[in-house]
């Protein structure tokens, strides 16, 4: 054994743990073996450390996270229960139940816009597993992955993990943070395997146009990329001018990966599921690599993923209506504040320019939170992108934002934080 693949690395943790044959360290407790170096890497969410700094203060303003300040709709936690109580509580298929995949089959060919036939889609405990598993499954080390800045942070921790690199494209305000193709291509390299994209955006709010969702799959036939669409805002566009538009409305080469949720369309983020649209042999090895991950999506859960697509659409009309007005008393109270912000179309979000007098962008954040009990994701954790910019959660109730927003502004203005 020791010869062999495992027996190298065993050694050479137990050499670096004491000399082989050594009796137990003292006070009798042997050392601690190495930790994977690879995980242990992968640094903790910024947004995390705020959110559990701002847990111990009840009477924060919490605005760093997309947490819908709406319960489950009855109807979705009452078909949960029902299902329950009639059996359905062990396990499933790898890829999602049947009966759910053919729901999700209509919605996104009702909602997105093109065909997605069953063998298609795996259903997954959330969009976060959706994603990871999709580079899992097409990534191999040293592969290039060109992601968005300011854009959703676990995207950069999914590639590192997986011995990938992150490419960072830069998406700037003054182009309403929409990509620049001729930017995206001049990046591209032997080495690069796949754009991840992402409309509705989640921090920016962007909602990506028809001519750019067409360009974007071009540019990944013209140079054999897969592209990754996160679209899990499909159903959340608060500008009645805007559209969401679906890469895979485009895709004639079967390259294209799209990604939905449950969690904020359907203020379902605790139930945990969400699906992933895939060309048949990506779809096949997303279902096998669910078995050694988590075997399958809870049952439960996808029943409530059911009632929520066989149930009345009011409740979820009114929670984006909600949005929308959260979003348009934010952009009042911040343009008149004297923020900088350019009004999202879509998602829970928006950045907003920020001073940070010398400070680094999470320390300005702790502060804010301390001395203003104002919660806020500092926009380094969206890459280098963010820097300057904090991320607001429209999730909150509306009056809650509009005061965090005033703190804000008179925090952007102190050279120092003082207490409120």
């Amino acid at each position: 054994m020791a010869g062999g693949r495992l027996g190298a690395p065993l050694l050479r943790r137990r050499s670096a743990s004491r000399p082989r044959g050594e009796g137990p360290a003292a006070g009798g407790r042997r050392p601690v073996r190495r930790l994977a170096d690879q995980a242990v890497s992968l640094a903790r969410s910024e947004i995390r450390v705020l959110f559990d700094r701002a847990a111990t203060r009840p009477d924060t303003i919490r605005l760093e996270v997309g947490e819908p300040s709406f319960p489950t709709p009855e109807h979705i936690v009452a078909g949960a229960h029902a299902a329950a109580r009639a059996g359905w509580t062990g396990y499933g298929p790898n890829g999602g139940l049947d009966s759910l995949r053919e729901l999700l089959s209509a919605k996104v060919e009702e909602v997105d816009g093109y065909a997605a036939p069953p063998d298609r889609i795996v259903v997954t405990p959330g969009g976060m597993n959706a994603l990871f598993s999709t580079y899992f499954a097409l990534l191999n080390p040293g592969d290039e992955v060109l992601l968005p800045t300011p854009g959703f942070p676990n995207m950069d921790g999914m590639v590192r993990l997986l011995g990938g690199t992150p490419v960072f494209y830069h998406l700037e305000a003054s182009d309403g943070y929409l990509p620049d193709p001729e930017r995206l291509r001049a990046l591209i390299t032997d080495h690069t395997t796949m754009l991840f994209v992402n409309t509705p955006s989640n921090p920016t709010g962007s909602v990506y146009p028809a001519a750019l969702m067409r360009e974007l799959v071009e540019l990944c036939n013209r140079h054999d990329l897969w592209l990754l669409s996160d679209e899990v805002y499909d159903e959340l566009v608060l500008d009645d001018t805007a559209r969401h538009t679906a890469a895979a409305r485009y895709d004639e080469e079967d390259r294209v990966i799209s990604v939905y949720s449950f969690s904020k369309v359907y203020a379902m983020t605790g139930w945990r599921v969400g699906y992933a649209v895939a060309p048949p042999p990506v779809a096949d090895l997303l279902r096998k690599l669910q078995e050694p991950q988590l075997s399958c999506p809870s049952t439960i859960s996808q029943k409530a993923a059911e009632a929520a697509l066989l149930g009345p659409r009011e409740p979820i009309r009114a929670m984006r209506d909600a949005y929308r007005r959260r979003r348009d008393a934010a952009v009042r109270t911040a343009t008149g504040a004297g923020l900088e912000l350019e009004a999202p179309a879509g998602t829970l979000y928006m950045l907003v320019k920020v001073d940070t007098h010398g400070r680094s962008m999470m320390q300005f954040a702790l502060d804010l939170l301390d001395r203003h009990g104002v919660s806020v994701a500092p926009g380094s954790v969206f890459g280098p992108g963010g820097e300057g910019y904090v991320r607001i959660s429209l999730a909150a109730d509306r009056d809650r934002v509009t005061e965090g927003l005033r703190r804000l502004a008179v925090a952007c203005r102190e050279r120092t934080l003082a207490p409120a």
